[in-house]
């Protein structure tokens, strides 16, 4: 047998979905600036802020990955680009108030800049018929069949998954890095609270590590309708948020526990919502 690879049929992209594409590109520049505009004013630049304003920029990452799933029509896009969207509104917005005074103002402009586009990315993606047309296809691999072997689209095996169960299955995928972030955070406050603070911030890693490896099987067996899997990730929910929350709240204060456990809480509620929806 001979390696081929399938003749691909160029597909013209509809105005809507290069406007999506234009879009995503001024949301990931938008996120740089906004954050690079709060650390500019604030005057709070301590490990703490560091973390946080690091993740949020990874957010222009996964928006440029979000470019490359559209513009190859990949199915997966629109819940991908609904968690990045919201998640990137929490991330950056719980930056720009500070402990004390009001927001600086290029602050305040930049975030409504970006609230307005990421929310323009949802609407396109979800109510857009010429994007949601567009977005049909399935991951590429190898086939092997009467003609060789070939790299093409093939689609799965399962049965197809809702929209609402994938956006579950993205949000759910955001518990670790959720976990993470306050936990990084948090190092800084060892010192104030004891040695057994430090037991507490190893034991929340463990905790956050272990969900990211639990969370992939679960989700793998919930889109292929199994409903013990679906019961397990309300265990998972449940474990993240009395872990995540209470230690926000004794390590960071009232301020970390807007701050790092609301995204949290927002990610669990679209994660059931998504579940009770695909229902």
């Amino acid at each position: 047998m001979t390696a081929t690879r399938a003749a691909v049929t160029p597909v013209r992209r509809p105005p809507a979905v290069r406007a999506l594409v234009v879009l995503l590109v001024a949301t990931a520049a938008a996120t740089v600036a906004t954050e690079a505009l709060n650390w500019w004013y604030t005057d709070e630049q301590g490990f703490g802020l560091a973390v946080r304003t690091g993740w949020a920029m990874l957010r222009a990452l996964g928006f440029l990955i979000l470019i490359w799933h559209v513009r190859r029509g990949r199915a997966g896009a629109k819940p991908f680009g609904l968690i990045l969207a919201v998640t990137t509104v929490f991330a950056v917005g719980r930056l720009l108030v500070p402990r004390d005074g009001l927001p600086a103002l290029p602050g305040v402009a930049g975030f409504a800049g970006l609230a307005l586009l990421c929310a323009a990315v949802v609407l396109l993606l979800y109510r857009s018929p010429s994007v949601g047309g567009y977005l049909v296809r399935h991951p590429s691999r190898l086939v092997i069949d009467r003609k060789g072997v070939s790299w093409q689209e093939a689609a799965p095996r399962r049965p197809q998954a809702t929209g609402w169960l994938l956006t579950a299955r993205v949000a759910a995928f955001t518990y670790a890095p959720l976990m993470l972030v306050p936990c990084l955070v948090s190092i800084g406050a060892i010192p104030d609270h004891g040695p057994f603070a430090l037991s507490a911030v190893v034991l929340w890693f463990l905790v956050a590590l272990g969900v990211s490896n639990v969370v992939l099987p679960t989700t793998f067996f919930m889109l292929r309708g199994r409903r013990w899997a679906r019961g397990l990730m309300w265990g998972i929910t449940a474990l993240v948020l009395l872990v995540d929350l209470p230690l926000c709240w004794w390590l960071l204060g009232a301020d970390g526990l807007i701050r790092d456990g609301a995204p949290l809480v927002v990610a669990a509620g679209l994660t059931h919502y998504g579940i009770w929806r695909a229902r």
